[in-house]
C-alpha cells in the first residue's frame, strides 16, 4: 500500500486542487488535512499555499494545527510550494511581521529586483546540492508566481536568476523540502517532482 499524503488547509491555497490532479497523476494518494487529528492519519505530508504569509498562519491557528505540524513535519516527509515553503520559515514579513513554522532558519521579504514583481512564468533551477526530490528535473523549466522570497543560507538546493537577481527557488533538510515554484503547474517535470516526492 502506497503512503498517504496528507494536503493541509492553508486558507486560501488557490493550488490545491491542481495539486491533487498531480498526485493522482504521478500515482500517489491524498487526503485533506483540515485539523491536527487528521495529521496522525497520513504519511507524508504537502503544504500548499497561495496568497499571503499571514493570511496562512492565522488559518493554521485557527484549526490549531501549527504546533501540530511543527511536531509532525520533524516526523514525515514534507514538501512545501511556494508559499507553503515560506511559512516553514522562521518569520516573514508579508503585511507586517508574522511567526511562521520555524522548520527553517529562513526569513521571507519582499523580492527586491529590477524586473517585474511578481516573478511570473517558466524559469530554471540552478541546482546547488543534490536531492532526491528535484532527482531528473535538473534542467527542467517550472512556473513561478510571487512577489515574495525566502532568505535562508544553510539549506539551499537550488536557486533561480530573474533579471540578474538571484533567489532561493528549493530548500531542503533532512526529510523536509520546501519549492518556490509551482510543480503541480510545471507540466511533465513537476509531475515527476511529485513521483520523486511519493517514491521518497
Amino acid at each position: 500500500m502506497s503512503d498517504i499524503i496528507g494536503i493541509i488547509d492553508t486558507g486560501r491555497a488557490g493550488n490545491t486542487f491542481s495539486i491533487k490532479q498531480c498526485i493522482n497523476l504521478a500515482g500517489g494518494k491524498w487526503i485533506d488535512v483540515l485539523d491536527a487529528n487528521a495529521l496522525d492519519s497520513v504519511d507524508k505530508i504537502v503544504l500548499p499555499g497561495v496568497g499571503a504569509f499571514h493570511d496562512a498562519m492565522h488559518e493554521l491557528a485557527t484549526h490549531g494545527l501549527v504546533e501540530a505540524l511543527q511536531q509532525q513535519i520533524k516526523r514525515k516527509p514534507t514538501l512545501g510550494i511556494c508559499l507553503g515553503m515560506q511559512i516553514m520559515a522562521r518569520i516573514g514579513f508579508e503585511h507586517g511581521k508574522t511567526e511562521g513554522l520555524n522548520i527553517f532558519d529562513a526569513e521571507v521579504k519582499p523580492m527586491l529586483c529590477e524586473g517585474k514583481v511578481p516573478h511570473m512564468g517558466f524559469n530554471k533551477i540552478q541546482l546547488v546540492e543534490e536531492n532526491k526530490i528535484l532527482k531528473g528535473v535538473e534542467d527542467e523549466l517550472f512556473y513561478f508566481m510571487h512577489s515574495y522570497e525566502l532568505v535562508n543560507y544553510t539549506d539551499i538546493a537550488s536557486l533561480t536568476t530573474y533579471n540578474s537577481h538571484q533567489f532561493v527557488s528549493a530548500i531542503a533538510k533532512g526529510d523536509i523540502f520546501g519549492v518556490q515554484f509551482h510543480p503541480e503547474k510545471s507540466r511533465d517535470a513537476g509531475v515527476q517532482i511529485f513521483k520523486n516526492f511519493i517514491d521518497y
